[in-house]
């Protein structure tokens, strides 16, 4: 199955868990891309040693999820771009809900 899953907190807990189900429907063998958007873009920055949400982002990366983060949502945040946090566009958002079975929003 195809899974999209769109971040849009910088609440720790709401991202961590988030991504820790990325990460399970990796572990189904499902194809997952992450979308972060708004505020969900800061999620290194809220990572904490609880609600690890950096710790979960390389394992997904690891297993071969991708991620995406909005652009604009970055550069209105001063954020530089990362391989954990590539800047993407709307037509990249827009392409994960078009061509997923599956959309989940945090």
């Amino acid at each position: 199955m195809k899974i999209g899953i769109v971040i849009a907190s910088n609440d720790a807990e709401t991202s961590w868990n988030a991504l820790r189900y990325a990460n399970f429907c990796k572990i189904q063998k499902d194809e997952v891309k992450v979308f972060f958007m708004g505020k969900g873009v800061e999620y290194q920055k809220v990572s904490t040693d609880k609600f690890n949400t950096v710790e979960q982002v390389q394992q997904f990366m690891t297993s071969g999820g991708k991620i995406y983060a909005c652009g604009s949502c970055m550069k209105s945040r001063d954020q530089e771009e990362s391989k954990a946090c590539p800047i993407s566009t709307m037509k990249d958002m827009y392409d994960i809900v078009k061509l997923s079975d599956k959309v989940v929003t945090f």
